[in-house]
Order: structure tokens, then C-alpha cells, then sequence
């Protein structure tokens, strides 16, 4: 761990750390200070090895004895991580990887250990494998997934004994209106010039957020993409509760529209992806995306109301909240993905011709 004069902090675990560090935890050796661990559930017996999860990501992931993931955070924040107390509520949630464990240095998240899921491949192989193939019988399960993810986060537990309220939306238009204004000074060139050309519909789509009225609000996962969706041998579970990478100081508490809007758009993403790099045909990709998207959000819909939670989804959300988040996705090409950009692009020209 290297400490920087501003107080900011570094972290790039040598070869066999992982395996050393997910050795111990099985074994209930508490790590040296100023480290210290959160146990989420015992570990199981871990055989020697480990492997480097090649995929792009923020964070390096490390597999120990295909038996668990280390998730290392190269950039530990002394910031209050959401994951922590997210896995700790959803304690009865099957369908995501298993928690084992939490680590710190002093009051920084340095890595999570969570359960290895045999076969696992993320949206951003699986789904860009359906959109060139054609398929859409993955959509109605992985909202049916979201709803349930959102269901257990509606469902009281000692860490969150209240986990549904009501309060005033007046933040989402600031936050939204935020959004497109970063978006609109990080976006350079061509794609600037065209963003600059359609800011004032782009606002026009945002603004029924000014109006909005009171909606019921829970811990959302506040990433939610097909990237954060795994297809394994026993189906599909969702990751990575770490929040919105482009996004400080948010309330914790949001609407589910907002995971909604970002897993389906994302479907979208993965189809832009397969055009670029797997030579799909545009027009087939574009019609299967949009028949996608709607049967996703139908299998959510449909399964909060079998939930008796009919109420968490307020769809006059759902396209600012999309609006927002391709705002969010240019965001993120800026600071940490510049090849990204097309993505978002893609879509917003597809939107505002």
C-alpha cells in the first residue's frame, strides 16, 4: 500500500497475495495492522493457484483456487463504500457470488472476497454473443433478476430495518442537469460539436424531473449493466455493488427506475459493441436491442407487481433517468475509457437523428 503526500492511497498486490491473503481469511488468521478484515461467511477450503480476471474493468479481480474472486480496489477510497452494507442486507439473496469477506486498510475498502461462479462470463461477452446470434429469451430473465435484486433490497434486515422511504426529488434535476454538463465539456470533436447541437432536446427530456413527485426510494445497486450481470453454470447473478463510478455524494437512497434505466440501455451498449467489433448488421442489431429492452422491462414490471411491490417502479423515471445515464456513460469514456465513447455516441445519435 503506498500512501501519497495528499493523503490518497495505492494498492498493486504482487503475484501469490491473493492466494496468501484468501489462505489466512480460511484459516481465521486475522491480516496484520494496520489491515483488518469484515467477515460476511466463513471461506472454504482454498486450493493453491491464482489467475488475473482478463476483462476490462476500474478494479483488478483475481481468482484463488477457483474457489473464490479477490475484487482489489487499485485506488481505495477512505470514502464510505457501499458494498459492504449492501452484501450484508441482501445476507439472504442467492442470486448473486457468495460474500466471504471484506478487507481494509484502517478505514479504506481495499478488496472484497466473494464466491467464484464456475463458467462465468459478464454481459459484455454473453449479451454481445445474443445480440450477434439474435436471441432475446435472456431479457425477460435478467429483469426478472433486477426485480428480485430490487425486492430483496425493499425487504427490512438488521442492517437495514428501513429500507423503503419517501422524500422530496428535488435533487434529480440537479443531478441530472449536472450530468449533461460534464458530459458536454469532456466530449471533444466531432461528437462535441453534435452533443452541443442537441443539448436543448437533451434538456427537454430531463425536465420532468423538475416536476416530479414524491417516490419510494431503496439502496439501489447503482451500476447495474450487462457487465455486472454474470450468465454461469447456474444461471445468472448479479456483481460489483460498488456504486456509480461517475457519480459523489449521492443520496444512497434512489429510485429503482434509475438501476432500470441503466441495465436496459446497457443492452443496447452491448449491441453497439457487437456491430464494432463482431460485424453485426446495424439495422438487425438496432431492431433486436429495442425488442429486448422491452421485454426486460416488462419481466421487471411484471415481477415487482408478482412481488406486491408494484409500487417501487415509477416509469415517468425511466427516460430521464436514461437520458442521464448516456450522459453518465460519456462521462465515464472521459475520465477512464476514452475507446468507449462510441458507445453512448451510438445511441444518442440513434435517439436525436
Amino acid at each position: 500500500m503506498a500512501v501519497a503526500a495528499d493523503g490518497s492511497l495505492t494498492l498493486d498486490p504482487a503475484e501469490g497475495v491473493t492466494s496468501a491473503v484468501v489462505r489466512a481469511l480460511a484459516e481465521g488468521a486475522a491480516p496484520p495492522p494496520p489491515f483488518s478484515a469484515r467477515a460476511f461467511a466463513p471461506l472454504p477450503p482454498v486450493p493453491p493457484g491464482e489467475r488475473a480476471v482478463a476483462v476490462d474493468q476500474t478494479n483488478r479481480s483475481v481468482i484463488a483456487g477457483e474457489t473464490v474472486v479477490v475484487k482489489w480496489f487499485p485506488r481505495p477510497s477512505r470514502a464510505p463504500h457501499p458494498a459492504p452494507g449492501l452484501l450484508s442486507h441482501l445476507a439472504g439473496f442467492t442470486r448473486t457470488a457468495r460474500p466471504y469477506a471484506a478487507l481494509y486498510w484502517e478505514d479504506a475498502l481495499v478488496a472484497l472476497v466473494t464466491a467464484y461462479l464456475p463458467g462465468a462470463r459478464d454481459g459484455w461477452e454473453w449479451c454481445v454473443d445474443e445480440a450477434v446470434a439474435g436471441r432475446t429469451g435472456f431479457a425477460a430473465e435478467i429483469g426478472r433478476l433486477a426485480a428480485e435484486l430490487h425486492l430483496a433490497m425493499a425487504t427490512p434486515s438488521e442492517v437495514f430495518p428501513d429500507p423503503v422511504r419517501h422524500s422530496s426529488p428535488a435533487a434529480w434535476a440537479g443531478r441530472a442537469e449536472e450530468a449533461l454538463r460534464e458530459a458536454l465539456t469532456l466530449t471533444d470533436g466531432e461528437d462535441g460539436a453534435w452533443l452541443a447541437g442537441r443539448a436543448g432536446a437533451l434538456r427537454r427530456e430531463l425536465a420532468p424531473l423538475i416536476g416530479a413527485g414524491p417516490s419510494p426510494l431503496i439502496r439501489i445497486h447503482g451500476d447495474l449493466h450487462v457487465g455486472q450481470i454474470l450468465r454461469w453454470s447456474g444461471g445468472y447473478a448479479v456483481v460489483d455493488f460498488d456504486g456509480n463510478p461517475t457519480v459523489t455524494g449521492a443520496d444512497a437512497y434512489q429510485p429503482a427506475a434509475r438501476d432500470l434505466a441503466q441495465l436496459s440501455t446497457s443492452v443496447d451498449h452491448a449491441g453497439r459493441v457487437a456491430v464494432r467489433r463482431r460485424s453485426a448488421d446495424p439495422d438487425a442489431t438496432a431492431a433486436w436491442a429495442a425488442s429486448a429492452r422491452s421485454s426486460l422491462e416488462a419481466a421487471y414490471a411484471d415481477a415487482l407487481a408478482g412481488g406486491g411491490r408494484a409500487e417501487l417502479l415509477d416509469l415517468s423515471l425511466l427516460r430521464p433517468f436514461e437520458v442521464e445515464q448516456e450522459c453518465r456513460e460519456l462521462i465515464y469514456a472521459a475520465r477512464h475509457l476514452p475507446r468507449w465513447r462510441y458507445v453512448p455516441m451510438g445511441v444518442l445519435r440513434s435517439w436525436y437523428p
